[in-house]
């Protein structure tokens, strides 16, 4: 799923490990969601958009199937 994240987490100066460590994954899962090999849970989703204040449509681009 394509996203924002590095431009986001570069906004904020954070790395993928601080953005992982605050939503409780690793650095490598924020590094698969970055390069859209991993789509993330529901829950993930929501916990990265309120890392950033922002919705999750402002994070996520779905694309349809």
């Amino acid at each position: 799923m394509k996203n924002n994240l590095p431009e986001l987490r570069k906004h904020k100066g954070w790395s993928q490990s601080d953005l992982g460590d605050y939503v409780s994954v690793s650095r490598q899962t924020i590094n698969a969601i970055e390069k859209e090999r991993y789509d993330p849970s529901l829950t993930l989703a929501f916990k990265i958009s309120h890392a950033f204040g922002l919705s999750i449509e402002q994070v996520f681009i779905y694309e349809g199937e």
